[in-house]
């Protein structure tokens, strides 16, 4: 039987997405039999971010300072507002090299079955970002999954209304992909939305 401190390190292990309990138990005994240096400076850098990482006061990703060096950017085009899920979704998105502009992070979206309303992911601060007079394109790259659908669809209505302009991400088929492999609702998306 393991003992009391090796069992809470599998069971912290086992609160990442997608870790089991055997993954988790393979990572403890790893660490613990193989890598004791690494279990240490992992420890360190846990206990590092989770003191100094904050949400920045205007777009909301994670940073160590009161606003994130992307928002203090002056080559940004603060004209356009990305609104994404996550900061990994940010982070993907930059990896483009092919947006420059400002962004917001919701840290979440819309998922009325789970319990989350537009307070829980700050609909209301983006909102406030978003008609500050200075932004004129909201850019809605939310996931294509049924909550972030529906996520992309309140801000855009809302934001709509407001008149502002607002686009979505294009779907399609990927690049580099074979239509026989393609699944059909993203072929059905693709021809709805040809250019």
């Amino acid at each position: 039987m393991a003992d009391a401190s090796l069992n809470a390190l599998i069971e912290a292990l086992r609160r990442l997405p997608g870790v089991g309990v055997k993954s988790a138990s393979r990572m403890a005994f790893h660490l613990l039999q193989h890598d004791r240096e690494g279990a240490q400076h992992l420890a360190q850098a846990l206990q590092q971010a989770t003191t100094r990482v904050r949400h920045c006061s205007l777009c909301n990703t994670f940073t160590e300072q009161e606003v994130c060096p992307t928002c203090l950017d002056p080559q940004r085009d603060a004209t356009k507002l990305c609104v994404v899920e996550t900061p990994a979704d940010q982070a993907a998105v930059e990896r483009t090299a092919a947006y420059r502009g400002r962004y917001f992070v919701l840290m979440g979206k819309l998922s009325p079955l789970d319990g989350i309303g537009p307070r829980d992911i700050g609909l209301a601060k983006l909102f406030e970002r978003a008609l500050d007079g200075v932004v004129q394109e909201v850019i809605l790259a939310t996931n294509f999954t049924a909550e972030g659908e529906a996520t992309a669809h309140v801000i855009g209505e809302t934001l709509k209304q407001r008149g502002l302009k607002v686009t979505r991400l294009a779907r399609g088929v990927p690049a580099g992909s074979e239509l026989e492999y393609v699944d059909l609702g993203t072929i059905a998306h693709a021809l709805v939305d040809r250019r």
